[in-house]
């Protein structure tokens, strides 16, 4: 095998495993749940249909950025009062839950895989 398969090969391992660990923290149908109880009003019930224009699409936001918006809304780094609102009653699992759901679905913010 060449140098440069052997470099291809491990950074696909590498990116692999980072999608695999992300994912394995939250778990979708919870998520799934839990977003039509919280989040279906405003976001729709896949996060691809806000109810307003000034409401984001969270469908197929990476799961990272969702984790940190909910847990800044949450401390009061990011000041929205409906959010806040909101996610002051998530635990950093629900957080999790939400952010697997809401990542693994179809959106036309950007190109699906």
């Amino acid at each position: 095998m060449s140098a440069r398969a052997i470099l291809v090969a491990a950074i696909l391992s590498a990116s692999l495993g980072a999608i695999e660990e992300a994912a394995a923290k939250g778990n979708t149908e919870s998520g799934r749940a839990k977003a039509a109880q919280v989040c279906a009003a405003c976001h729709g019930a896949d996060g691809a249909k806000p109810s307003a224009p000034d409401q984001p699409i969270l469908a197929g936001q990476y799961y990272d950025y969702l984790v940190k918006a909910l847990s800044d809304y949450k401390s009061g780094k990011r000041n929205n009062a409906i959010m806040k609102g909101f996610a002051a009653s998530l635990s950093k699992q629900d957080m999790e839950d939400l952010a697997a759901w809401f990542a693994g679905q179809k959106s036309r913010l950007h190109f699906q895989r």
